[in-house]
């Protein structure tokens, strides 16, 4: 069976392929339109994954939406009638839209499945389902994760009602043990502050997650007093009167902003305590329930594992605080937990719920390294890179290739990493790639200003040998998709001094706290990769090497693009990328370039000028 999941039409756009249980092919569409969590119907997407599978429409048994629009279009004119006359230019413009597209959804899909086809629009209608959003986030957490049952925890902004579900998953069933229903959202609230500090709402949720450990949770309190009400459960209510999510387009309004002392930050303007402190805050309350979740849903149940998704899902220093309660023995996250990985959820509730399949787990997780996208050719990079001029050399001894990137890494030099299949979600973690000394205190500024172009402050992960990751980390499992954040072992820290430690903010940022500083956070935390051969294969071989050179089984790992655009995919990209900014070195497949020896390049788009400001 044969089955195509998508998602379109919101954000993050998406297509994926499932031949029985097994995941053939995943990407999101932003990857080949270069038009950062384009929300277009996913065309090239859903072309990679049947030529990937080597199949055409017709030999497709379903196509499974994410969403089940006709309930989005109910909790959109609910929230109107509870909330008029306000709100009305919003609710007068989206209207056309619905009526237009997305309210007859099965059509619009329909006609643009026909578009790409041969087939007739009456035998795409046939194949057309659609998923619950929630029910596409749970499974997509539950049917890939290792596990024969779990705990199942979904979390977002919103879906048609549901932002927040709680269940069970046995076999082939999930059951769920409670919802939380719009407009009360642990995930809108996380966007009020984030919007609220200055960043831009479904994007800039890592910044302010990022931010978070230079400031003080002083607001906690106010929060939890004003804003929200949270049960032992870790159920909770919004107190509305303080947002504008429902009927205009902002997140906060006039009470919030008085709440909390003045107007939202301007974006692009300077970073005060302020924010520091109020990002602190949210976090910590963000944390607290996403435990008291896991603690109640872990007594009702009895079950010793958990896994994630939803948007909330990629609050990686919240899993790792559910971690570090102890409450589960093993934690698994969706490593496309947004609504990208609702493609692929939908596809997996069509195959085990719609078609009642059977489930068989696998124990190494079903999600392959997530490395589900598409990969090019040894004679597709060449030509390009002779049509460019590009100063190459090919190396096809892997033993040498290896030795040469590890030296270079060794010397502190800043490597564009592009190999095999890309990735399927957020995270670069091995495919695509740059790749840093994380022994320098230097390579965290560096990355950051001259390569990504963003805020200095931001993190970056490691990635580290399994084998050597306890000696460095203090994590005991393993952490394959980089959404697990832990502290760093107290044998590599270096404490800061008494004046260190009275600095504020980011003063605070160029102090070493590590032997490896560059993925040591300011709280002495690391977004962990753990690294295996089976499942990393070149990349566990890159940092093995590196390893053998250095003594440091670690490596920096942050994705490959500047702030504003996707994550690369194919090789034009990496090489535009690797042209615009100061790495110094590229390697794609076998092949290496070196920035000092490349001849000027001319490109019409002025990078640092041009990049969507966040």
């Amino acid at each position: 069976m044969i089955i195509l999941g998508i998602s379109a039409y919101y954000h993050d756009s998406a297509a994926a392929i499932i031949e029985d249980d097994v995941v053939v092919a995943a990407a999101q569409e932003e990857r080949f339109t270069r038009k950062k969590q384009d929300e277009r119907f996913p065309e090239n997407s859903i072309l990679y994954c049947m030529e990937e599978a080597g199949i055409t429409l017709a030999e497709i048994d379903a196509i499974v939406f994410y969403d089940k629009p006709f309930l989005k279009f109910e909790r959109l004119l609910e929230t109107y009638l509870a909330e008029a006359p306000r709100g009305f230019s919003t609710f007068v413009k989206a209207i056309p839209v619905w009526l237009k597209e997305k309210l007859f959804l099965k059509k619009t899909l329909t006609k643009e499945f026909a578009s790409i086809s041969n087939l007739s629009k009456e035998l795409i209608y046939e194949k057309l389902l659609f998923a619950g959003h929630h029910e596409s986030h749970l499974s997509s957490a539950f049917y890939p994760s290792p596990f024969e049952e779990s705990v199942v925890l979904t979390i977002d902004g919103v879906g048609e009602w549901t932002t927040t579900s709680l269940a069970y998953g046995s076999g082939s069933e999930i059951k769920t043990l409670y919802d939380i229903n719009f407009p009360h959202s642990l995930g809108l609230l996380y966007a009020a502050f984030t919007y609220y500090t200055g960043y831009k709402v479904n994007s800039g949720e890592y910044k302010v997650m990022g931010l978070a450990p230079y400031g003080k949770p002083i607001y906690v309190d106010k929060i939890k007093e004003n804003l929200i009400d949270i049960k032992a459960d870790g159920s909770f209510r919004l107190d509305m009167s303080y947002f504008n999510f429902t009927t205009g387009l902002t997140m906060t309004n006039d009470k919030f902003h008085n709440l909390f002392g003045g107007n939202p930050r301007m974006r692009e303007s300077e970073l005060t305590q302020k924010e520091m402190d109020l990002a602190a805050s949210i976090q910590v309350v963000t944390e607290d329930i996403m435990i008291k979740m896991a603690k109640f849903a872990q007594k009702k149940t009895g079950s010793k594992n958990l896994v994630l998704a939803g948007g909330v899902a990629l609050n990686c220093v919240g899993n790792g605080e559910i971690l570090k309660e102890d409450i589960f023995k093993n934690i698994w996250i969706q490593p496309a937990a947004g609504d990208a990985g609702g493609a692929l959820g939908a596809a997996y509730a069509a195959y085990y719920r719609h078609f009642e399949s059977n489930r068989i787990v696998n124990v190494e997780d079903s999600m392959q390294g997530s490395y589900l996208g598409p990969k090019q050719s040894d004679e597709e990079i060449e030509k390009y890179l002779k049509s460019v001029s590009a100063s190459y050399k090919k190396i096809d001894n892997e033993n040498l290739l290896l030795e040469e990137i590890a030296k270079d890494l060794s010397e502190q030099k800043i490597v564009g990493w592009h190999h095999d299949r890309m990735e399927f979600g957020p995270r670069s973690l091995g495919h695509r790639s740059i790749l840093g000394d994380p022994r320098s205190i230097n390579t965290q500024s560096t990355m950051n200003l001259k390569i990504k172009y963003r805020e200095s402050f931001r993190p970056f992960a490691p990635s580290v040998l399994f084998e050597h990751m306890e000696k460095w980390f203090d994590l005991k499992q393993e952490s394959p998709y980089m959404l697990l954040v832990a502290p760093v072992h107290s044998s590599q820290i270096k404490r800061m001094t008494k004046d260190e430690e009275k600095l504020f903010g980011i003063k605070k940022l160029n102090i070493a706290r590590s032997s490896i500083p560059a993925v040591t956070h300011i709280d002495y935390s690391a977004r962990v990769q753990s690294l295996t051969e089976g499942r990393n294969g070149r990349y566990y071989r890159l940092v093995k090497e590196f390893y053998n050179q250095t003594e440091c089984p670690v490596l920096v790992n942050t994705s490959f693009n500047v702030r504003g655009e996707p994550i690369v995919c194919t090789h034009e990209d990496s090489y535009r990328c690797f042209m615009r900014t100061e790495m110094d070195v590229l390697v794609i497949e076998g092949f290496v370039l070196y920035k000092k020896d490349q001849p000027t390049f001319s490109d019409s788009k002025n990078w640092q000028d041009e990049f969507e400001l966040d």
